[in-house]
């Protein structure tokens, strides 16, 4: 690490493990640190990049059960006041309700702006402790300590924050870009096989839009990703870093290249929204991917065997991806009724001018730039492509 970064003699970090640098579009920027046993330089982190008087860490129940003590005697050693925040675990709970309870939860302690919220969790403490973060007193600092795969490899890194509504996923939000991630891999150990195949989905997406060997590298090491290797977790959640790190400080607030990181969501968010969220949001990504390569193809835009060199890899993680193939029932049917789910689409916050946009690949490896990086398609043309598969 540079001494002008500020980073310089952390413990858990060398030159060999420099920060992955984020470049915000107010033109700051903030790293992201990736490293077992990385957590111990919490304390040191927080003193240089997020100094404050009171620090509020959010983690939902689960986490906090297993983390929780711990890392609020890293905050404690500090020097400030600091206090634990926990919320119910799963994604109905990433609700406005929530997040009124939080900030007010924040307000009875007496936190002000010189107060800065920890998110210690997976993608829906980051999405929800982040939303309580930027609208606190029109906005205090956070910073992201994730546990979960998903969290270290997709959603901590961008700075997007928000909560669901009945209407659609993360349609209540803002960008607001965290002081650093820390990112230890070592805190994902209690992660069971299936939590952690949930997470490498959307590693896998960061190979299909942007680089194919990464993708294959992750198809071969799958076994050992998913037995939690600690070597291979590592390099697996340091170059997707540096894969979604690349397209966001090019494209913050997603008005064109960062688009290509919704490959897969469409219909993925989707899914989970017609089956109120019982299908976990990697399974629906992984599901959506396919479905939008195979749309794709249909529609001469996508290479021919996209779809399968898909279902190939994502299958190597447990999953069951295959439309034409083996299915979980709960997908097949939400599938089968087309209708449902493209009216679901309609609410997706990439839709432009009541269109429903779509992020298609070239080929694994490639997106095709469309029409700023996603390009609307009719439901009339879902419905065909959804109709075609299961009418045999």
């Amino acid at each position: 690490m540079k001494e002008e970064d500020g980073l310089s003699g952390l413990p858990g970090f060398s030159p060999k493990t420099p920060p992955v640098w984020v470049q915000t579009g107010a033109g700051e920027r903030y790293p992201v640190l990736v490293g077992g046993g990385g957590i111990e330089a919490l304390p040191d982190l927080l003193s240089r990049r997020a100094p404050a008087h009171r620090y509020a860490l959010i983690a939902d129940a689960n986490v906090d059960g297993l983390h929780g003590e711990r890392v609020l005697g890293l905050l404690r050693s500090t020097g400030a006041r600091a206090s634990r925040f926990p919320f119910p675990a799963g994604e109905r709970h990433k609700s406005r309700k929530e997040w009124v309870r939080l900030t007010d939860a924040l307000l009875e302690w007496g936190m002000g702006r010189d107060g800065c919220v920890v998110a210690l969790g997976g993608g829906v403490t980051g999405d929800l402790a982040g939303f309580v973060a930027a609208t606190f007193m029109r906005g205090v600092p956070v910073v992201h300590v994730p546990t979960s795969l998903v969290a270290m490899i997709d959603s901590s890194v961008g700075g997007k924050t928000g909560v669901d509504v009945p209407a659609g996923k993360n349609l209540v939000g803002a960008f607001h870009p965290p002081r650093f991630v820390l990112a230890d891999p070592e805190l994902a150990r209690t992660l069971p096989r299936g939590e952690r195949a949930q997470g490498l989905v959307e590693a896998m997406k960061h190979g299909a839009i942007r680089d194919r060997d990464y993708l294959t590298g992750l198809e071969a090491a799958a076994d050992a990703l998913l037995d939690g290797d600690p070597d291979q977790t590592t390099a697996a959640v340091r170059r997707s870093v540096e894969i979604k790190a690349e397209v966001v400080s090019q494209d913050e607030r997603e008005g064109g290249l960062r688009q290509i990181l919704n490959f897969g969501h469409t219909l993925g968010h989707a899914l989970e929204q017609c089956s109120t969220y019982r299908i976990p949001h990697g399974s629906a990504v992984a599901v959506g991917m396919v479905l939008e390569a195979l749309l794709g193809e249909r529609l001469g835009v996508t290479e021919e065997g996209t779809s399968r060199e898909l279902i190939r890899a994502l299958e190597r993680l447990d999953l069951q991806v295959d439309p034409g193939g083996s299915l979980p029932s709960s997908v097949r049917t939400l599938l089968q009724n087309g209708t449902a789910l493209v009216d679901a689409t309609r609410m997706d916050k990439k839709a432009r001018s009541g269109e429903t946009r779509y992020v298609l690949l070239r080929r694994c490896g490639e997106v095709d730039p469309g029409s700023g990086w996603s390009r609307p398609i009719s439901g009339e043309s879902v419905r065909g492509l959804l109709l075609s598969i299961f009418a045999s």
